[in-house]
């Protein structure tokens, strides 16, 4: 029996990797396709095996990564792997088995993890922290998702920009729509070395959970099965530190002397309840006492920054599925037919715009009538140029679509007509219905109701006064618009 799925891998090039690719290619019931995605800034290209498709996703984050992997396939389910997981030697023959069994209303089917441990030994508190992936829910490390509920829910969330919490909002959003059921298939995950501040970096998740709270509500842990965790003591613990140095500093010492003993108190505590499961040896309790008093500090800095950062974060729901621009006139100043790279000049506040979608983790793309191609004005390899010249200079979009015919030639792509938004939703998988485009002139706004989108126009001195008239919504430049979209007005 073939397996309908196709296997997608974010990686940031750990030697892991290797390992994980070695596995799946051991396992018995089938070849499915696998893409790698590299999620890496710079370095050298992945030496990874022929069949095995590299996609480069820029540094964005593994929910980034993952959205560019599922979308770049076109099997009923995706297959979510991390690479540093081992699959079982029969795990590609029971990953069949799951999909084929699984009812239409299953949205999703979480694999078994398994974390080995070691023998003679208590565990140290990084390897707890990798082994309670065990009970965790929704874990990415193994999950089957169908295509068709990754583009209902507009697939994982990019303001996730670390392995952290991007796992639990997806489970969260997809259970709205269907069951996520336990499959039977099994994937290792080995403890590894990650240095004797890794539970400091851990702490960055406390501004991940204050985004959960702001897209689920307070209630979110008990939904998604997270534990509580130990925030409040830590914020205590803070507020006892720098209480006592206020104190201090005013000359009160012996309110500074009591807060010092209570502090002091707080955090020996903490310190124990970390150690007294561990192997209690010389380097994991210097390592505990260390990073037990730096702990609540760095906890609360990070929850901190999450109440600044996330601040205007709304719903996913409430956030399109993709915003599209025609470029001339809207993204750069329009100099029509150009044929010279040097000419493109972006319009004022569109850099800040496309970097708060980017931030939200909205696609974006580009459609656009070039019917200078097809009247001879310009070649194409100049438009080609000219468009690097664009991302050059505003980074890259999930989508061109381009429309090379001449107004006469009746075809069906070119705005006001739908074809180039349909297709620019078709290659970012995402639902027409919930996607804007945002243009300069009548045609954009048309062709963005002829296919079922939002159309906004953001005039220029080119739009006619007509045109501003009919239109659903206008901006008064880009910038607005996006932060009018941002704010679920759309």
């Amino acid at each position: 029996m073939s397996v309908d799925t196709t296997i997608v891998v974010p990686t940031i090039g750990r030697d892991t990797l290797r390992r994980l690719l070695e596995s799946l290619d051991a396992a018995t019931g089938g070849t499915p396709d696998v893409i790698v995605v590299d999620d890496r800034r710079e370095g050298e290209p992945l030496d990874l095996p022929a069949h095995v498709r590299v996609l480069a996703s820029g540094g964005r984050g593994p929910a980034a990564a993952r959205n560019l992997g599922w979308r770049a396939a076109t099997t009923e389910w995706i297959s979510f792997v991390d690479d540093d997981v081992i699959v079982a030697p029969d795990w590609i023959e029971r990953l069949t088995e799951d999909l084929a069994s699984a009812d239409d209303d299953v949205v999703a089917v979480q694999g078994r993890l398994t974390v080995p441990r070691p023998a003679g030994r208590r565990l140290t508190d990084a390897e707890r922290s990798t082994a309670s992936l065990e009970t965790a829910q929704w874990i990415t490390a193994d999950l089957s998702v169908r295509r068709r509920a990754l583009r209902r829910v507009s697939g994982f969330d990019e303001r996730f920009t670390r392995a952290y919490r991007e796992d639990a909002d997806l489970g969260l959003r997809l259970s709205a729509h269907g069951r996520i059921v336990a499959g039977r298939r099994t994937v290792v995950h080995p403890f590894r070395s990650d240095g004797t501040w890794f539970s400091l970096r851990q702490q960055r998740g406390n501004a991940d959970d204050v985004l959960m709270r702001r897209l689920h509500g307070p209630d979110w842990r008990e939904r998604a099965g997270a534990p509580r965790g130990t925030l409040r003591r830590h914020q205590l613990t803070v507020m006892t530190a720098v209480a006592g140095v206020l104190l201090a500093a005013a000359g009160r010492p012996q309110l500074a002397g009591l807060l010092a003993g209570a502090w002091a108190t707080l955090t020996a505590r903490f310190a124990w309840a970390r150690i007294a499961p561990g192997p209690r040896d010389q380097d994991e309790v210097r390592r505990m006492a260390l990073t037990s008093v730096a702990i609540p500090f760095a906890a609360v800095r990070w929850w901190l920054d999450g109440l600044v950062r996330d601040r205007d974060a709304v719903p996913r729901r409430r956030l399109p599925d993709a915003v599209l621009f025609d470029p001339d006139g809207t993204l750069v100043h329009d100099v029509p037919y150009n044929r010279e790279p040097a000419r493109v000049a972006p319009i004022d506040g569109v850099h800040e715009a496309l970097a708060r979608l980017r931030e939200a983790g909205v696609p974006t793309g580009v459609v656009s009538n070039q019917s200078g191609v097809a009247r001879g004005l310009i070649a194409p390899d100049e438009l080609e140029a000219v468009n690097r010249r664009v991302e050059e200079l505003l980074g890259p979009f999930g989508t061109w679509q381009v429309c090379r015919h001449a107004p006469e030639d009746g075809c069906e792509c070119r705005k006001p007509q739908p074809g180039l938004v349909l297709r620019a939703c078709d290659e970012l998988g995402v639902d027409v219905e919930r996607c804007v485009v945002v243009g300069d002139i009548g045609a954009d706004v048309e062709a963005a109701a002829a296919a079922g989108a939002t159309g906004v126009l953001v005039p220029t001195r080119q739009t006619l006064g007509a045109e501003v008239a009919a239109a659903p919504r206008v901006e008064p430049d880009v910038l607005s618009a996006v932060r009018s979209i941002l704010r679920g007005h759309w």
